[in-house]
């Protein structure tokens, strides 16, 4: 959301970050180009808003590069206001066009004199790699065009001498996340969302037909798309450009569909990317594989084809703060840059923004196709990276079950419980660990409603098809309790004798957290207890030691960011009105803080960072200062446990009363809505593999004691699996107690505070920032020992 016309001057810590990081006297481009993408408009929002915050000027350069060869009115300064209420809408407001005369030196001339004229030399590109490509071109010939102008007498000597270099730093915007050295391009996020909605609406109608769908989805050169989101949906079978099928595919499809069928599973999915090829490179199309199934199985089977309704809507809650990061970091970096710095990208690897050589990424990614096209295959998969190498690894593990005589038996039986408040994401989980605990030759036993269940022994094995579908199923199937085992120890130290159960997974939140300190605390009473447990964080509140992320958040924060944006909505057309809005977290403020960021809030009120009444004060003025200009609407979120005293009724009054004749006010609290719904792409991708993850783990503890019987005991038999920057990192419960405030049920430490002063530059508040270090540049691919958390 947005405000006042000038930024007050900053006040003392700042100072040093803006000495060093000034804008004045620059002026920075910002254009769109190549194929479009939802988040665009967050990052040229972004862009716009921390350049002029720095004081440089910004102009937009509408229709890509052809509007920076044709120049003229193409090429606008922009304001703080001219960016308003866009982060909500899909596309990008400034076009996007192919451009053929940029490919040309005479088109890059006029460019480069269209630019000089208005002393542009910092530029942000926002497209695929063709885009950056053209932009790494440019400014390496710059020097060279500028002296040709001058030759022609079309522009000085003193603008040859005053802008000799240009700066470039790339964002890349495709939904096919087909750039090389980024875990995650701006779009992919939303498409997969896009996609995922179509499949669970044909999910009901097949199954009410039993039918097979074959569902082909973009991704011309690249299986991305179509891999993510065969793993987020359970599908059948997937085809990708950089992973053919053996010879002989056609059977083992047919096979598999069948025997799928013979399950009693009433229907088939196939995703099919639009560039799928055999390994002869020939391609292979929906209308083939329809036409294989319906002649070799006779099943009534239909195609969808999914198109460019995977570009559209409005960005998801991941792309808006992706591409707000990463806007803000371009800006940082262009400031930071020298004459010398080479191209960049600005990317994410892991939740850490990074920045990478421009060309190298280019290069990596054209290697790939090279690769492709001379039919290695293997290498094309790796130079994708390890986020999509283990996406494929851990999709063939789920989707297809080898015959029972062919898995040699543990002798182990696992238990999977779910511990704390619903999150979306949960059954992705406890999918993801029956097939791999099955694969691995364990038995896997279901607890049902937590730890409650566990002492009255419903407890129950379950089969490789009894989680079939489970994916996309909102809330516990398994049922959850918030009920800690210290009252029950005795029963749940027999429940587990009778059953056998040699280790424990336990996927929950803060009370899942606590449940394995009890657990271990009571190992030597209950002997019972001294075995591998391992415990994946899933809640909403995202406020488990030990992860910087909870399976369910990313659900939540889509719910919230939808209804802000409808709410916005709403007070836009009322003019003058400002929404207070109650996220639940309870003492943790990630839901707050990120649906702030992600919903553009004018103010978000969290625990973490105490307020008075002051704070209040100033958040009020500011909100009068932005009624003065031509956004009239406030939105300001409060996590539901931010301050005693100063409730959400009572900031609602406050509001209300010194707003009085400037604006109105109305409060929401979003409740329980932030705990239900369908699980959002991320949560399943992300659930189905930190839990396929923590399985391996368990049967790699029990392997190590097969045939020992030894006990567990060690402090790294009970551990937490979490993501933490860009590792997935298992730690030990006992440790992670040293880092946790039990009072307030978070960690002590919290790395999205580090994203709090990004909320408020973006809403025209004064804030110190912490920069990167300039103009370091990672190298690509980084090979280290530990394991990758690209999700």
């Amino acid at each position: 959301m947005d405000d006042h016309d000038s930024p007050q001057t900053p006040k003392g810590s700042f100072r040093k970050f803006l000495e060093h990081l000034s804008g004045a006297g620059k002026a920075i481009g910002v254009l769109t180009s190549g194929g479009d993408a939802q988040g665009m408009n967050a990052a040229v929002r972004a862009v716009v808003r921390m350049g002029i915050y720095v004081g440089a000027k910004v102009y937009f350069i509408y229709e890509g590069y052809q509007g920076m060869v044709d120049g003229g009115s193409n090429i606008v300064e922009a304001n703080w206001e001219s960016v308003s209420s866009i982060l909500q809408v899909g596309g990008t407001i400034i076009g996007s066009a192919r451009c053929r005369d940029f490919r040309t030196r005479e088109g890059r001339l006029k460019a480069a004199c269209n630019l000089v004229q208005l002393g542009i030399t910092s530029l942000c590109v926002i497209g695929g790699d063709g885009s950056l490509t053209g932009a790494h071109i440019f400014q390496t010939e710059w020097s060279g065009l500028l002296e040709e102008l001058a030759r022609d007498g079309k522009i000085s000597a003193e603008q040859v001498q005053k802008h000799g270099h240009l700066n470039v730093v790339g964002m890349v915007g495709s939904i096919d996340n087909d750039f090389c050295g980024t875990d995650m391009t701006i779009g992919t996020d939303s498409a997969l969302h896009r996609i995922i909605e179509v499949v669970d609406a044909i999910m009901t109608t097949a199954q009410s037909h039993q039918r097979t769908f074959v569902l082909e989805v973009m991704g011309r050169h690249c299986g991305y798309l179509a891999l993510v989101s065969a793993l987020a949906c359970g599908a059948d079978w997937v085809f990708l450009p950089e992973s053919p099928p053996e010879e002989g595919w056609q059977e083992n499809m047919c096979v598999k569909l069948s025997e799928n069928r013979a399950r009693k599973k009433r229907l088939n999915i196939i995703i099919v990317a639009e560039g799928a090829i055999d390994t002869q490179n020939k391609p292979i199309t929906s209308e083939q594989i329809k036409e294989l199934v319906v002649t070799q199985l006779g099943y009534d089977t239909r195609v969808t084809i999914l198109g460019h309704v995977q570009r559209g809507g409005t960005p998801s809650a991941f792309d808006r703060i992706l591409a707000s990061r990463m806007g803000v970091e371009a800006v940082v970096a262009l400031l930071q840059a020298t004459p010398e710095t080479p191209a960049c990208v600005v990317s994410l690897s892991g939740n850490q923004a990074v920045r990478l050589p421009l060309m190298e990424c280019v290069q990596m990614t054209q290697e790939v196709q090279k690769a492709m096209d001379e039919r290695r295959f293997k290498d094309a998969v790796q130079l994708r990276g390890r986020s999509f190498e283990n996406n494929l690894n851990t999709y063939k593990r789920l989707a297809i079950k080898l015959p029972d005589s062919e898995i040699p038996k543990s002798n182990c039986n696992v238990g999977v419980v779910n511990v704390g408040a619903p999150a979306a994401g949960m059954n992705a989980a406890v999918r993801a660990a029956v097939r791999v605990g099955i694969s691995e030759g364990h038995k896997m036993f279901a607890v049902y409603d937590g730890f409650e269940g566990f002492a009255k022994g419903q407890i129950k094995e379950i089969g490789w098809g009894d989680v079939g579908g489970w994916t996309g199923q909102g809330g516990s199937i398994l049922g959850t309790k918030r009920i800690l085992p210290g009252k029950y120890l005795e029963d749940i130290a027999a429940q587990m004798r009778t059953h056998g159960i040699s280790a424990l997974l336990i996927i929950g939140g803060f009370e899942a957290f606590q449940s394995l300190l009890e657990l271990s605390k009571n190992r030597d009473s209950h002997p019972e207890f001294c075995i591998p447990v391992c415990m994946v964080p899933a809640t909403i509140s995202n406020n488990v030691p030990g992860t910087d992320l909870s399976i369910g958040c990313d659900t939540s924060l889509n719910v919230i960011v939808e209804t802000c944006d409808r709410i916005k909505q709403s007070a836009s057309g009322t003019k003058r009105r400002v929404f207070i809005i109650e996220t639940m977290g309870g003492f943790c403020g990630y839901l707050a803080n990120m649906g702030g960021l992600a919903a553009g809030a004018d103010a978000a009120y969290i625990f973490e960072e105490p307020f008075d009444i002051r704070d209040l004060q100033s958040n009020v003025e500011h909100l009068t200062e932005k009624m003065k200009t031509s956004i009239q609407r406030g939105l300001v979120l409060r996590n539901e446990s931010c301050s005693e005293n100063y409730t959400t009724d009572f900031i609602y009054q406050l509001y209300s009363e010194e707003g009085k004749g400037v604006f109105d006010c109305r409060k929401n609290v979003l409740g329980h809505m932030q705990q239900g719904g369908a699980p959002s792409p991320f949560d399943r991708n992300f659930g189905t593999k930190i839990s396929a993850r923590a399985m391996q783990w368990i049967s790699s503890k029990l392997r190590e004691s097969a045939g020992k019987g030894k006990k567990f005991l060690s402090e790294d038999s009970v551990c937490v699996l979490g993501i933490s920057k860009r590792t997935l990192l298992f730690q030990p419960v006992a440790e992670l107690k040293k880092e946790t405030d039990f009072e307030h049920r978070i960690p002590k430490e919290q790395w999205w505070l580090k994203l709090r002063p990004l909320m408020k530059i973006l809403a025209k508040y004064k804030v110190s920032f912490e920069v990167s270090d300039a103009s370091q540049l990672e190298p690509v691919q980084p090979h280290g020992a530990e394991e990758p958390a690209a999700i």
